[in-house]
């Protein structure tokens, strides 16, 4: 360790001595030796608040220090603005002796600090994968002056991005980037949750030429204040109803709220703490009762809001309030919160239902717990009391469930869900194609195809599907031919690309900008009539004006709560996470941190699941016609499996298949029987296997990513039956099935 510090300069070792630190933890020697002594990229995966930042910057700053780069030296990507903000703060005070400048780059930052680095390109460049599109478009003949020297890229956050549509975007900026300087900088990864550090090390390194180094830390005994409580929702007749203190407007109507919502309320009441929700809608909602329970017991409103829908303003608030040492504030958060932004020391973390994946819940409750405190998080969940008449897979509480199984998921094997990577990104594909040409001008359809399918994220591509792509685009207007047989952007794609949404290749909306006088509140997707009210950034707002032409609602404030809505999906469910559902219900087991009433929950969830037979049949008969179908598979098995069932449906007069989540599918099935539509399905994986691009529809087009309109439908289907669907895992668990039945026959 003592020889790793010496070689840091003595701007890193006064920052050092000022932050009291006695020693170099593991992951910052680790990182210090890879960076000095080989050439080798690098992904750094620790806890949270372990000092990854800190490990991969000291030994980089320490040799761009000593040898200074000619140009931008370091360029740091983050999905988030709200972390490259974070990032650049922290980043000034450390480098505030060094002469080294860093420069913070995205939408909400000034032209006038962005035009200093145009005119002296230096130091570290902290970007979103956004702003470096625009730069590889706009300034495609300055890349060389900007980065010529460039020699590391960092990827923070990298478990968000790899394998989606974003991250494999940033592989193709590293390549392009790569081939205009004429050489690859090393990369950095980091991430507190990598569930497979391998093939997350051969994702970063892709088209780099290098190998990429993984330090393994151990992960030390778990030291966690974990809590999980449910409610029933309470109808109108048993909910509490108060009337609150008048306020400076005169006074508030009645507020009703269930017992569920007091107990998240009393949960952070005088405490530092982030409530997650998995949605901006719920988010939303909590924070509007929230403030109504604070305003009914005549308590301060100290809730604050943050999602990606909100002003800058507004999410900047939340971030420095929640920085304050001497502010007691409670933030509403989606996964905006869930990142690397350093808020210092936060009391708890309450969890509003299950999250949706283990690396969500280590991310979440890592964000507290610093400083030597163990983390600390409750989970709250909230769901119907079930009617007499419910069916039956309505009476498990498939939200507790889950979170049962993530936590016991880590705890029992340290799992985290590996990357799932995409074969045949032609969303992609089509984004980069326009990309590519925009920023080189015209290229021979040889030449184009040479450089696209050259990028890491299309090497599994066929070339013949490329060029269905290219004859597409050319039909569509998107490129255009030139009497010299060399292609150009059409009409078409010029279009797209002069709007500055070209750059992000994930899904976005034609957002209304909501302002009250002259504050920014935020966007929603859909403009209210004049008079009406809808709720954004934890308030209600009544619409007083109408600007179609320049996308802007006038609101004022008014008293109240409400919901609002926004497009979005919540991300797939690993198939581990589920079948370990169904092992909690299994189970006798009593884990420590439920408390009474989810304990009770629980309980009852395990007499309904033993005696209905769902845990030894997975096909349920609920009476008549109805039958219902626990897969007990994760979201592409959960998809593949309703898409097997639905090809045997005229077979078996199967109608009205519905399916939430990936937990139950419900049917009706007029002709045969359990036993032979099981042993059906069954045969066909023993003869012949199940055909994935067989499961898609000659009819269906299968859009999910932000290009997906625009790319021939077969393609689409394709890439659909090969990186949403998982028919291996079908075929594995329709034979199990089989042996279900076969099992009980032994058995009488």
């Amino acid at each position: 360790m003592s020889k790793i510090f010496e070689r840091f300069p003595d701007f890193i070792r006064e920052y050092i001595y000022a932050h009291n630190w006695e020693t170099l933890r593991e992951v910052q020697v680790a990182a210090a030796e890879v960076i000095f002594d080989s050439d080798a990229n690098l992904l750094l995966t620790s806890s949270t608040a372990s000092g990854k930042t800190e490990a991969a910057f000291f030994p980089i700053l320490a040799e761009i220090c000593e040898n200074p780069p000619a140009s931008v030296g370091v360029l740091y990507v983050a999905p988030l603005k709200s972390l490259i903000n974070d990032q650049f703060w922290r980043m000034e005070e450390l480098l505030d002796e060094s002469g080294i400048p860093v420069t913070h780059w995205h939408g909400d930052v000034a032209q006038s600090h962005k035009k200093k680095l145009l005119a002296n390109p230096r130091g570290i460049l902290q970007v979103t994968p956004e702003s470096l599109e625009s730069m590889l478009i706009n300034r495609s003949n300055d890349i060389v002056r900007l980065f010529g020297d460039l020699r590391y890229i960092i990827i923070d956050e990298i478990h968000t991005l790899t394998g989606s549509d974003r991250g494999n975007q940033i592989l193709c900026q590293m390549a392009r980037i790569g081939r205009l300087i004429g050489h690859h900088p090393r990369r950095i990864g980091l991430s507190a949750t990598v569930g497979d550090l391998q093939k997350v090390a051969d994702w970063l390194g892709a088209g780099s030429g290098r190998e990429t180094v993984a330090p393994r830390f151990e992960g030390g005994k778990i030291r966690w204040r974990l809590g999980m409580e449910h409610f029933y929702i309470q109808n109108a007749k048993t909910m509490q109803s108060v009337e609150p203190k008048d306020d400076a407007e005169g006074p508030a109507s009645p507020v009703a709220y269930d017992a569920g919502y007091s107990y998240m309320y009393d949960c952070v009441r005088d405490k530092k703490s982030l409530v997650f929700s998995n949605s901006r809608e719920e988010t939303e909602y909590l924070c509007a009762t929230f403030r109504q329970i604070a305003a009914n017991r005549g308590d301060s409103d100290v809730f604050l809001i943050h999602h990606g829908n909100l002003s800058a303003s507004i999410r900047e608030e939340a971030e420095l309030k929640m920085k304050d040492e001497d502010c007691v504030a409670v933030t509403c958060a989606t996964v905006t919160m869930e990142l690397g932004i350093d808020i210092g020391r936060l009391e708890r973390i309450l969890q509003n239902q299950s999250p949706n994946s283990v690396t969500s819940f280590l991310q979440r409750l890592g964000r507290s717990g610093r400083r030597g405190q163990p983390p600390e998080m409750m989970m709250v969940f909230r769901e119907e009391d079930p009617l007499p008449n419910t069916p039956l897979p309505q009476l498990i509480p498939w939200e507790l469930l889950r979170a049962i199984a993530i936590v016991q998921l880590y705890i029992e094997e340290r799992f985290i869900e590996p990357p799932a990577l995409r074969k045949l990104p032609y969303s992609l594909l089509f984004h980069q194609t326009l990309s590519v040409l925009a920023s080189s001008g015209e290229l021979t359809a040889k030449r184009l195809a040479e450089r696209v399918l050259a990028l890491p994220p299309f090497a599994q591509v066929p070339r013949e599907d490329y060029k269905a792509l290219i004859l597409s685009m050319l039909n569509n207007d998107f490129l255009e031919m030139t009497e010299e047989k060399t292609l150009i952007v059409g009409l078409a794609g010029e279009r797209l690309l002069r709007s500055f949404k070209f750059y992000a290749v994930f899904k976005d909306s034609e957002d209304y900008t909501v302002r009250c006088g002259s504050d920014e509140i935020g966007t929603i997707t859909t403009p209210p009539p004049v008079g009406d009210r809808f709720a954004l950034a934890g308030r209600v707002w009544e619409v007083e004006e109408l600007d179609i032409q320049h996308r802007l609602i006038y609101v004022k404030s008014v008293a109240g709560k409400m919901e609002v809505s926004w497009p979005g999906d919540l991300g797939e469910i690993h198939t581990r996470i589920v079948q370990r559902m169904r092992r909690v219900l299994e189970e006798d087991t009593v884990y420590p941190y439920l408390k009474p009433n989810a304990q009770k929950r629980l309980d009852v969830a395990r007499h309904v699941a033993r005696n209905t037979g769902m845990l030894r049949h997975s096909l349920v008969h609920l009476g008549g016609y109805s039958w219902c179908l626990f897969p007990w598979l994760g979201t592409r098995g959960f998809r593949a499996m309703r898409k097997t069932l639905a090809r045997h449906a005229a077979a078996f007069g199967i109608t009205g298949i519905e399916y939430e989540g990936c937990c139950f599918i419900t049917f009706k099935m007029s002709r045969g029987s359990d036993v032979e539509l099981i042993s059906c399905m069954a045969d066909e994986v023993r003869t012949c296997g199940i055909d994935a691009e067989e499961l898609v529809a000659g009819g269906e087009i299968p859009v999910f990513e932000k290009y997906d309109d625009y790319v021939p439908s077969d393609l689409l289907r394709r890439a659909y039956a090969l990186d949403k669907l998982n028919v291996r895992e079908v075929e594995a668990r329709l034979l199990e099935i089989e042996r279900e039945y076969e099992t009980e026959g032994e058995m009488l």
